[in-house]
């Protein structure tokens, strides 16, 4: 009873308005992915103008800038939701848990695919991951010495193949904050440079310098960090019709009548495609919510019912008309349960994977 009794006296200590915020809060506050904001945010609005409860704020923060204001604290002057292009990194779930956020509700929402697109007006590619991963990175196997790495020498895409076009290597993508980054150095670099077997080998002899080589992106112009505004890639690929740019297939999906994504190792990015495992540069997306601001903040239990209800994540639900690519039905049904029963995720969950 006494230990009942103090923690309920912590978390009103929280939940005491700190200067420059008011003493309550009505409305639910969602930071994190961009890549995951346009849906967080279609299900912020129907949920605000569905229920008693006003429509949660949602900002697209960046997930690693979303995690980094998440795990500051309990209370008002934090987020209670950080949505994510990425499951939480073990850092992260220990920074929050070192700050007093300590029950988390985990909630995977579905797949998004990574798409590497160009302007309509001009002429889809054809790319491979050893492609990408030769145009992009920092430091690149030496042709004439096996196992020498060398500054990147390439400057257009067919020095990269000469089945590509002479056009100058110039990709827009996201910073290191971002999830999208993380699951694109992961999912198409790391694959990209494992085509060179005395590279892919470091990843069992020595991991670090495995990843430095193939997270490593160029800094000499042929990448550029665009943040994390995906409108203003968009933007910069019409305006310069012969760069690249990296982002969310949902967002591919919403502005298909100005940018088309390349085929990676022959598979098109499609809806189909990533749900089947096909197209292989593809990540789940997440939400993670306070367990501890359940009931304080009015409507989080509520907004998180809505998100995994049927008619909003499955398969014929308004998200997957936003590009959103369900979970099976098996796991959202798992996921729901979960989430009705507000279960938070296990201290072990991020070392059992």
């Amino acid at each position: 009873m006494i230990k009942e009794l103090l923690k309920l006296a912590c978390l009103a200590t929280a939940f005491a308005a700190p200067m420059g915020y008011s003493a309550s809060r009505d409305n639910i506050m969602v930071v994190g992915s961009s890549t995951v904001f346009p849906f967080s945010k279609v299900v912020a609005e129907r949920f605000g103008k569905k229920t008693k409860f006003k429509a949660p704020k949602v900002e697209p923060t960046g997930t690693g800038g979303g995690f980094k204001e998440f795990c500051k604290g309990i209370g008002l002057a934090y987020p209670d939701i950080a949505n994510a292009s990425r499951r939480i990194k073990q850092s992260e779930f220990d920074d929050c848990r070192s700050n007093g956020v300590k029950d988390i509700i985990e909630v995977q929402i579905g797949y998004d695919g990574i798409v590497i697109a160009n302007s309509v007006k001009s002429k889809q590619f054809a790319l491979s991951l050893r492609d990408v991963f030769l145009g992009l990175a920092k430091m690149v196997p030496d042709p004439k010495a096996e196992g020498k790495l060398i500054a990147n020498p390439y400057k257009t895409w067919k020095d990269v193949n000469p089945n590509l076009p002479g056009t100058k290597i110039e990709v827009f993508g996201p910073p290191p904050t971002s999830g999208t980054r993380d699951a694109f150095v992961e999912l198409a670099m790391e694959g990209g440079c494992s085509h060179f077997d005395w590279i892919k080998a470091l990843k069992k002899t020595d991991k670090n310098r495995f990843k430095a080589i193939c997270h490593g992106m160029r800094e000499d112009g042929a990448f550029v960090e665009a943040g994390e505004n995906d409108n203003l890639i968009v933007r910069k690929l019409n305006e310069s019709a012969g760069s690249l740019g990296i982002f969310g297939f949902s967002f591919l999906d919403q502005n298909a009548d100005k940018v088309h994504a390349a085929t990676i190792d022959g598979n098109v990015p499609t809806f189909d495609s990533i749900a089947s495992g096909d197209y292989i540069v593809s990540r789940p997306l997440y939400f993670y919510a306070k367990k501890a601001h359940i009931g304080v903040i009015p409507g989080i239990k509520e907004f998180l019912v809505e998100f995994t209800s049927r008619g909003t994540w499955g398969e014929e639900g308004y998200l997957s008309e936003k590009g959103l690519i369900p979970l099976d039905t098996s796991e959202r049904r798992e996921i729901a349960r979960r989430v009705r029963a507000l279960e938070p995720m296990p201290a072990s969950a991020l070392t059992m994977h």
